[in-house]
């Protein structure tokens, strides 16, 4: 039998404060090369349907957790025109399969566990890298440069690890003040709009950018001594989120799949190399971090399958327990 999970279904399983650790260990398993993450096809689709320019993007994305009881395998659509037939920029299935038989366990919404994923890599970065974490004090205000789900995803999971303080939102489009409001009442700190990046970016101690963009979001000089930046919406060698200086004012610069960043439009207009930029998972086994509280951190992530895998398994697991979803039989 497989189980069919709809997003609803996984939205009943997923708690970020539980889901943190879990992400938090598969980030070890990948550092310490305790996985399977085959490279991940990307492809044009859509050419010919509406005219000769394809209408988005595919993705694959596998991934195996040395010791994990399924496999997982998400299939991925990136279509920006989404936004103005108002659907999900991003839409995402996850197939889970017994790593011991190869048999099919589980299909389910993938896009939440998307989102959940990506949101907790921002968390455990604030929890870890924010400024005031050195003190033992993880008060955060945060800065968040995209108004989107993943933006709302990210002060989530900000929120579930440490103690978030405020928000400040900004957006070109107006979405940026339903943002602010969305996330007054869902996480009951104070939030705002603004009317600049500068503005939003200006005295906070982390900043997450959470875009499509192909041009950097804010200025770097607007950064306060001891920021951290995480930098979660480039992913091609055409986008980019973060200026030169941003970089250059950056002490250290980790990346959640150090190989993948390096080839991005942030890092590559920087100038920045493979060789110096940190694996996250090295923040995790403790080699690695803040050292002072004036530096400017930078974590950039383009997001792994791993986390995908980590995160499905432990949905399936809680959906099982809870006897949620429907079962049907291939």
């Amino acid at each position: 039998m497989v189980r069919i999970l709809s997003d609803s279904e996984v939205a009943d399983c997923i708690d970020l404060g539980d889901l943190l650790p879990v992400v938090r260990e598969a980030f070890l398993k990948q550092g310490r090369g305790e996985v399977e993450r085959p490279e991940r096809p990307h492809f044009p689709v859509g050419a010919g349907l509406a005219g000769p320019d394809p209408a988005g993007t595919g993705l694959v994305m596998p991934a195996y957790l040395h010791g994990a009881t399924f496999y997982a395998t998400k299939l991925v659509g990136v279509h920006e025109g989404n936004a103005e037939r108002g659907l999900p920029t991003v839409n995402a299935q996850i197939a889970l399969t017994e790593a011991g038989t190869g048999l099919p366990a589980a299909y389910l919404a993938g896009t939440r566990i998307t989102n959940a994923r990506t949101g907790c890599i921002g968390g455990l970065a604030a929890a870890e890298l924010a400024v005031d974490s050195t003190t033992g004090d993880a008060s955060v205000t945060l800065a968040l440069v995209g108004a989107g789900t993943q933006a709302r995803w990210q002060a989530r999971a900000v929120a579930a690890a440490t103690d978030l303080d405020s928000v400040r939102v900004y957006s070109p489009s107006d979405s940026k003040e339903t943002c602010a409001a969305d996330l007054r009442e869902e996480l009951g700190v104070a939030a705002e709009a603004t009317d600049s990046p500068a503005e939003a970016v200006e005295g906070a101690n982390v900043v997450v950018t959470a875009t499509t963009a192909t041009a950097p979001v804010f200025p770097g000089d607007a950064l306060e001594p001891g920021t951290l930046v995480v930098a979660v919406g480039a992913y091609t060698a055409e986008m980019r989120e973060l200026d030169a200086e941003t970089f250059e004012r950056a002490s250290r610069v980790f990346a959640d799949v150090p190989e993948e960043v390096a080839e991005i439009g942030d890092v590559l207009e920087a100038n920045v190399e493979e060789t110096d930029l940190i694996p996250l998972s090295e923040v995790f086994e403790g080699r690695a971090g803040r050292m002072d509280s004036e530096e400017i951190l930078v974590v950039e992530s383009v997001g792994t399958a791993v986390l995908d895998a980590a995160t499905a398994e432990h949905v399936f697991e809680e959906a099982e327990a809870r006897e949620i979803g429907t079962e049907v039989s291939l």
